[in-house]
C-alpha cells in the first residue's frame, strides 16, 4: 500500500448529501426528491487511493462530482488542504480547481472531437493562464510523453486514437495543472482488460512520481482491491462499509459487501463456490426504504432493521460497518469470500 493509516488528511467529506429536485405540474413545482447521495463521510490521505464501489445508481458517480462541485451539494462539508470547498466564493474555486482534476468515464465522448490534442489537454492551461504558444505546446509534449504517448501526436484528433489511448490523453488533460487529487470515475470500465491494467498500472507509477491522491470509483472489485488503499462500498447513496482493501476483501462484515464480493469470477471455474444472490431490485432512490436502506434485500434482516437505521460501528481499526447484525454482536451467516488478485 502506499500510504500509511497515519497519512495527512488531504481531503475530508463530511454527511455529503445531494438531492435532485422532482418537479411535476405546469409550475413545475417540487413534488419530492432523488436522494442520489444522503450522508456520506470518509476521509482520503495525501497519496493514498480510496475506493468506492457499489451497484449502478448508488450515488458513486454523483458523490465524486458533488466533492469537486461540478454539481452543488445538498448539504454536508468537504474541507480539502484545510479549505470549505463547498463554502468557497467562484473566483477562488476557480483557483483550488488546479489542485483537483477528474477523469472521465467514457474516453469517447469526454474528449472533444473537434479538438486536436494539444488544445484538449492545453485547454485548462490557458484558461488559467500558465502558458501559451511554444511553451504550452511544449508542455503538452511532456504530458503526452509522461503517459505513454509520442509527443509528435499533438496535431491528431481523438478519432485517430484507440480506447486505451484516449483515455490517456484524458490523464494527461487531467495532469495539466499538476493536482494533488484525482477523481477517476469509472476510469477503466470502457476498456478491454488488457488495457485496463496498463492503464491502471500507469495511474500507479504516476502516484508514485507525484504522489497524488485518488477517490477511484468503480464497480470491478477485482480492479478496486489492486490499486485502492482503502475502499468504501456504497449502496443507495450511503456507505455501508468502509476499511483498508485487505481487511475488507478478507472480511467483509456487511451483507451487502460480503454479496458483491461473492460474485467476483473466480480463476478456477470448476471449483464450487458459494454465491450470495441479493433478492429483489435496487429500491428507488426517490423514495427509500426506512430505517436500513438494505433490509428489503437483506435475507436475514431483523425486526428493527425496517425501523431503525444502523449506527456505524469500528470492528477493527479503520474498518467500519453500518449493520444491526454487527452492532448487536451477531455474525451475518453470508460465506466469507476472498477476491482474486487483479495483478
Amino acid at each position: 500500500m502506499s500510504v500509511s493509516s497515519s497519512g495527512e488528511v488531504l481531503l475530508e467529506v463530511t454527511d455529503l448529501q445531494k438531492h435532485f429536485p422532482i418537479r411535476r405540474g405546469l409550475l413545475s413545482r417540487v413534488v419530492g426528491q432523488v436522494k442520489a447521495v444522503d450522508g456520506v463521510s470518509f476521509t482520503v490521505r495525501r497519496g493514498e487511493t480510496v475506493g468506492l464501489v457499489g451497484e449502478s445508481g448508488c450515488g458513486k458517480t454523483t458523490a465524486g462530482r458533488t466533492i469537486l462541485r461540478l454539481i452543488e451539494p445538498t448539504g454536508g462539508r468537504a474541507i480539502f488542504e484545510g479549505k470549505d470547498i463547498f463554502a468557497m466564493p467562484q473566483e477562488e474555486l476557480r483557483q483550488l480547481r488546479q489542485r483537483m482534476s477528474i477523469i472521465f468515464q467514457d474516453p469517447y465522448s469526454s474528449l472533444n472531437p473537434r479538438m486536436n490534442v494539444e488544445r484538449i489537454v492545453g485547454e485548462a492551461l490557458e484558461v488559467h493562464g500558465i502558458a501559451k504558444g511554444a511553451a504550452l505546446r511544449e508542455r503538452v509534449a511532456a504530458l503526452m510523453r509522461r503517459v505513454g504517448l509520442r509527443d509528435d501526436s499533438l496535431e491528431r484528433y481523438p478519432h485517430e486514437f484507440s480506447g486505451g489511448q484516449r483515455q490517456r490523453i484524458g490523464i494527461a488533460r487531467a495532469l495539466a495543472l499538476n493536482p494533488s487529487f484525482i477523481v477517476c470515475d469509472e476510469a477503466v470500465s470502457a476498456l478491454d482488460v488488457s488495457i485496463q491494467a496498463q492503464v491502471i498500472n500507469l495511474l500507479k507509477e504516476l502516484q508514485g512520481e507525484l504522489g497524488l491522491s485518488y477517490l477511484f470509483i468503480a464497480h470491478n472489485l477485482a480492479v478496486v482491491k489492486h490499486i485502492s488503499d482503502r475502499v468504501a462500498v456504497m449502496y443507495l447513496g450511503r456507505i455501508v462499509e468502509m476499511g483498508t482493501a485487505d481487511e475488507l476483501f478478507d472480511s467483509p462484515r456487511h451483507p451487502y459487501t460480503q454479496a458483491l464480493l461473492s460474485a467476483i469470477p473466480k480463476p478456477r471455474p470448476g471449483r464450487p463456490k458459494d454465491r450470495v444472490l441479493l433478492e429483489g431490485d435496487v429500491p428507488s432512490p426517490m423514495r427509500p426504504p426506512p430505517g436500513c436502506t438494505f433490509h428489503p434485500r437483506c435475507r436475514h434482516a431483523l425486526p428493527k432493521c425496517s425501523q431503525v437505521s444502523p449506527p456505524t460501528v469500528e470492528v477493527a481499526p479503520g474498518h467500519v460497518v453500518a449493520c444491526h447484525l454487527v452492532s448487536d454482536g451477531l455474525t451475518a451467516p453470508y460465506p466469507i469470500t476472498r477476491a482474486p488478485s487483479a495483478g
